[in-house]
Parts: C-alpha cells; sequence; structure tokens
C-alpha cells in the first residue's frame, strides 16, 4: 500500500495510517475498526492545529465573559477570538498539553473533548466516539493514541483543506476495503466529479459573473461531503481563478451514514462553511429541507439500495400531486429515481442544473405503464433532460458496472429545447489478437495502480474532450442528440380471437369476437409512428385477424443507450482467423484454451 495520495499532482502522507495502526492499535481493535478510530482522531488532531494559535484568546475571552452573558451571546464571542473560525475549544488543554500528566489523561482528555463548541460535539457523537475511547482506555491505550496522533503534523501550511479531504477519502477506502465494505458508498471519485462540475457549470460563467450573486449547492447523500466541496471550489478556482469579482457560494447536503456525516460536517468546520447545512438524516422520510430549493444540485446515490423501510412514507407521499413523488414509484429495490425525484423538487424556478450519476437501470428498467417509465415519461416531456454521458467502466472505488451522469435542468438554453444529448464517453477501441485482447478507453487511460474496482482514470484532457463535445451540441462518433419524443413509445396489446375445437371464432353478447388470453402479444410503436400504418404494415400481413385493444395501451419511456451508439463490426477474414489460430497455437496451454474461446464467441456475435 503506498504512502501517499495525489493531491493536485502534490503528495499528501497518509503512511502515519499504517504506523499508527501497527504501534497501537493492532492488538485491540480488528482490522476494519482501525477507520473508526482514526477517523475522529484526525478530525481532532485537524481542528487542535488550526486553534493552536488562538487558543489564548479563545481562553481569556470566556473567562471574561462565561459568567456575565447567556450561552447563547458567548457563541460569538468565543467566535470572534478565534479569529472567525466557527469552532473552538474553552478548556485548559491541547493534545499535546495532555501529555504532559499520563496519570490523569482520561479526566483531562474528557475535560478537554467538553471544551469544544457543540458543533465540534455533535460530530464526535456521530463518531460515536465515547464507545471508541472507552475500549481504549480499557485497553490502556488512550495515552499512546493520543502521543502516536500528535506525531501527525495536520497544519494548514502543511495540508490544505484539499488535501485533507484526500486524506479522509484514504482512511475510509482503506478501512472498507479491509471490512470488505463499498468505500464508494461515502465518496465519488474526483475525476468524476470534475467531469459532472464542468458540464453542470458550463453553461453558467456569465450568469456567475454578475455583481452580489449568491448561489447554493446541495447534495441529498452527500456522504463526506465532496461533491457540494468541489462544486464550490471548481466556480472559485477553475471559472473565476484569481478575479476578485467571485460569487457567494453555500453548501448543504444530507447523509443517513452517521461517521459520513460526521466527516462532511467536519470538512464544512474547517473550512469554513457553515456547518449546520449539513444535515443528518434519511433524504426520503426525514427531508431536512423541506420547501427549499437549490441553483445547483449533484448526486452519486447508492445503486440497486431497497427502500422498503420507507415504503408506507413514500407510497402516502406518492398520492399527493404536490408531493416529490407524484410522477411514479420504481421498483421497491432500487431508489435510485426517487433521488432523481427529489432532486427535481427542489429546482429553483428561475432555474437548476442537476447532475446524478446512475447506473444503467434507470434509463430502461419498467415496461410501460411502470413506475420507472412513467418518471422518465414526466422527466422527458417536461423538458427537463438535457444530456446523458455514458462514463468509461471502471472509474468507481467499488463497482464495475456501466455507470451514468444524468444532466438535468428548468433552465436549457433554446438551441436544446425539445431535445435530449447522448455522450458516449464510453466509447473503447480493441487491440491485440484475440489471445491477448485488450480494451482501451478512449476517455480515460489505466491507472498505474488500481484503488478498489477504480482501475482507469479520466484526466484533464479527456474531461475537456467530452465538455467540448457537450458545448459543440454537434452529432459525430460520440455524440448523438435526438428530439424528446424519439424516446417514447406506445405499447400495444395485440390480440387475436379465440377459436374452439372446430375452429369457430367464440363471441361475446354483442357479437364481438373473445380474445384468445394465451395468443395475446404486445408491440412497441414508436411515438413519431402512426399506430394504424404500423398495425396494417407489421401485423396484419401476419396475423390478419387480428386486432388492437386499445384501452390496454399504455405510453412508455425508454433510453436504450447501447442501441443508439451501436457500430456493425464484421467478421475478420479466414486468413487472418487462420492467423489468429497459429498464433494461438504456440501460446502456453491455458492462453490457447481462453484463445480460441474468445475468437469462437467472436465469430458467434
Amino acid at each position: 500500500m503506498s504512502n501517499e495520495v495525489n493531491n493536485n499532482n502534490s503528495k499528501v502522507e497518509v503512511g502515519f495510517i499504517w504506523q499508527i495502526t501497527n504501534d497501537v492499535l493492532w492488538n485491540a481493535f480488528k482490522k476494519n475498526e482501525i477507520g473508526d478510530v482514526l477517523l475522529p482522531f484526525v478530525v481532532i488532531r485537524r481542528l487542535d492545529c488550526i486553534l493552536e494559535a488562538v487558543n489564548e484568546k479563545v481562553r481569556t475571552s470566556y473567562n471574561n465573559f462565561q459568567d456575565k452573558v447567556a450561552e447563547d451571546k458567548l457563541d460569538p464571542i468565543l467566535r470572534k477570538a478565534a479569529g472567525g473560525l466557527k469552532f473552538y475549544n474553552t478548556s485548559k488543554h491541547t493534545l499535546i498539553s495532555l501529555k504532559d500528566d499520563p496519570r490523569n489523561i482520561e479526566i483531562n482528555f474528557n475535560n478537554y473533548l467538553n471544551g469544544f463548541n457543540p458543533d465540534v460535539r455533535d460530530i464526535l457523537e456521530n463518531f460515536q466516539f465515547d464507545k471508541i475511547v472507552a475500549r481504549l482506555i480499557k485497553n490502556k491505550l488512550l495515552y499512546e493514541m493520543i502521543d502516536a496522533i500528535c506525531k501527525v503534523n495536520l497544519n494548514t501550511d502543511k495540508i490544505d483543506n484539499h488535501g485533507m479531504g484526500y486524506v479522509f477519502e484514504e482512511l475510509i477506502r482503506i478501512s472498507n476495503e479491509q471490512s470488505n465494505e463499498t468505500a464508494g458508498e461515502h465518496f465519488t471519485p474526483r475525476d468524476v466529479i470534475a467531469l459532472m462540475n464542468a458540464i453542470v457549470f458550463a453553461p453558467e460563467k456569465e450568469e456567475l459573473t454578475q455583481p452580489g450573486i449568491i448561489r447554493t449547492i446541495y447534495d441529498p447523500a452527500c456522504g463526506t461531503g465532496g461533491m457540494v466541496n468541489l462544486g464550490k471550489k471548481y466556480i472559485e478556482e477553475v471559472m473565476f481563478g484569481d478575479t476578485t469579482q467571485k460569487p457567494t457560494i453555500k453548501t448543504y447536503g444530507q447523509e443517513i451514514n452517521e461517521q459520513s456525516f460526521a466527516i462532511a460536517k467536519s470538512e464544512a468546520l474547517i473550512t469554513g462553511e457553515e456547518a449546520n447545512n449539513i444535515k443528518y438524516g434519511n433524504s426520503f422520510s426525514d427531508d431536512q429541507f423541506v420547501g427549499k430549493h437549490f441553483h445547483y444540485m449533484m448526486a452519486n446515490p447508492p445503486y440497486g439500495v431497497t427502500w422498503k423501510k420507507d415504503q408506507k412514507y413514500i407510497q402516502n407521499e406518492a398520492l399527493n400531486p404536490a408531493g416529490r413523488f407524484y410522477a411514479g414509484l420504481p421498483r421497491t429495490s432500487d431508489g435510485q429515481l426517487l433521488f432523481v425525484q427529489h432532486m427535481i423538487s427542489k429546482m429553483e424556478r428561475e432555474g437548476s442544473r442537476i447532475g446524478v450519476v446512475t447506473n444503467g437501470s434507470p434509463l430502461f428498467t419498467g415496461d410501460a405503464g411502470s413506475g420507472e417509465s412513467d418518471i422518465r415519461k414526466w422527466i422527458i416531456e417536461n423538458d427537463w433532460l438535457e444530456c446523458i454521458v455514458a462514463l468509461p467502466k471502471d472509474l468507481f472505488y467499488n463497482t464495475g458496472i456501466n455507470t451514468f451522469i444524468w444532466f438535468i435542468t428548468n433552465k436549457k438554453a433554446p438551441h436544446r429545447k425539445g431535445k435530449v444529448q447522448l455522450i458516449n464517453a464510453a466509447a473503447n477501441i480493441e487491440k491485440g489478437t484475440n489471445g491477448s485482447k485488450k480494451v482501451e478507453y478512449i476517455f480515460a487511460n489505466p491507472m498505474k495502480k488500481s484503488l478498489g474496482n477504480k482501475r482507469n482514470n479520466m484526466e484533464e484532457q479527456f474531461i475537456a474532450n467530452v465538455t467540448d463535445i457537450y458545448n459543440n451540441f454537434e452529432e459525430g462518433d460520440y455524440c448523438k442528440i435526438y428530439d424528446n419524443d424519439h424516446f417514447g413509445y406506445y405499447l400495444l396489446t395485440i390480440e387475436q380471437p379465440l377459436v374452439d375445437k372446430k375452429g369457430k371464432i367464440q363471441t361475446d353478447k354483442k357479437s364481438n369476437p373473445k380474445p384468445d388470453s394465451k395468443k395475446r402479444d404486445k408491440e412497441s410503436v414508436p411515438l413519431t409512428d402512426d399506430i394504424e400504418g404500423y398495425f396494417e404494415r407489421e401485423v396484419l400481413p401476419h396475423v390478419p385477424d387480428a386486432w388492437i385493444d386499445f384501452d390496454k395501451t399504455r405510453i412508455g419511456y425508454e433510453i436504450n443507450f447501447t442501441k443508439y451508439f451501436y457500430q456493425f463490426k464484421g467478421l475478420d477474414s479466414s486468413e487472418v482467423i487462420a492467423d489468429e489460430i497459429r498464433l494461438l497455437e504456440k501460446g502456453n496451454p491455458e492462453t490457447k484454451e481462453k484463445g480460441i474461446i474468445d475468437l469462437i464467441n467472436d465469430l458467434l456475435g
């Protein structure tokens, strides 16, 4: 395992993770518990380092005012004494001074923790830090742990806030790797967020340059807060650089995982954001931002995660025409489209832009009349779906499946109205012969060292290429543009008459032929086609006595991404195939067998 991770082409040391694990924790905590111990201690150490320069002023102010003003009035005084920081510590201790009195380490450490302001104590509570401390005390390791973390320099001149984000991510990734959990549930790779930022904010620069602009960014499944933080950083540093005229960006998020919430709130505190804008809870059944709307929204909600425990609540809200889920409900085994609807419900009337990562299921799962299809119909018919980007495989830490980013907005540019752009950034080429086939992605490079399932990386030039395709809005090898109704279809129920053993057609009381349920069939007809014309052209020549049951006709929507970009590949010539077989004969038995199987599969299509 490497002891460093990249941070804007510089290196962030994370070797202390293993050092503390080996020197202090190895015998008292399981591998999968290391992150639970280290994460809160890293947060405390970071806060302790930042407060070093202002501790004396805070303690002086605290001693001067603690008995003279109400508690709610004391907080702003202490924040001011802390130089405008949104956290402080009123105790007489620091992590380093605690080491001076080993005998009373437990009492003094408790006094030190209670000296933090309520936001920090809330963070530690969500880390369930009291249980961690109790176990360290039981194993006589509290002093050793404090001593070890004090050797880690987390001052801002050593590591900036962006770098701290990498430290948190690496800690989570390592601890989840040890426990076979999914790190991707907690954070999204930086390259994916960079692409999302580039497209979400692409049309916004002119608007954001107006004086006095205030904009909000929200993530309803914010994990450790990376998306909103990097969104703000992108606007401030990439879009505006050194210019003085910058918009005010406020970040918001909600997270259901206690540990991830604690980290997100820690980062908000440390970076000067409003920590109370990061809320804990279930965004479906405990929406902490009811009635609030946001200018930008980004999310990477969990794939294929059940919402059964919230089923009654969500079904009740779905009955309300003003509710978030009135358009339809997906199957209970996958809540991705619930997150999409939740985000759409929070769009600003004057305009919002949304980026949301999904797997392939929300694109096509569900037939006409299903919840999934009705949700797609609602989004597309309202002309909110602007663009979908298919991502290269193996970009995420916890999955190698096909992934997509949906870009949704209620402020489409005039030339985009009524249309949806599809970008195939998952395009690849195959190199080598059948015995040594290698897939290379056109918009990603393989990493030197894999991180979990993440084997590929979208570097800056690839992100720029995809953004250019988006901005140019022209059809090409990797871009298709369709009218909204291209994705819609009529699902027809085709009936044939029921006949008896003698071949006589059975009729009802009105002398209409009864349908034979065993011969019932379904036909999908594009919305752009004429139903009667399609029926006469495609059905009647094969079953002359069939008819359409119009009462059962449904309108469905699906986005068959693979079909739109499918390119037929002809078979190699017999000479080429013979050459490949001869090449395989020279290989080792294992390679030879695999190569022949691949070759046969290619020939069979």
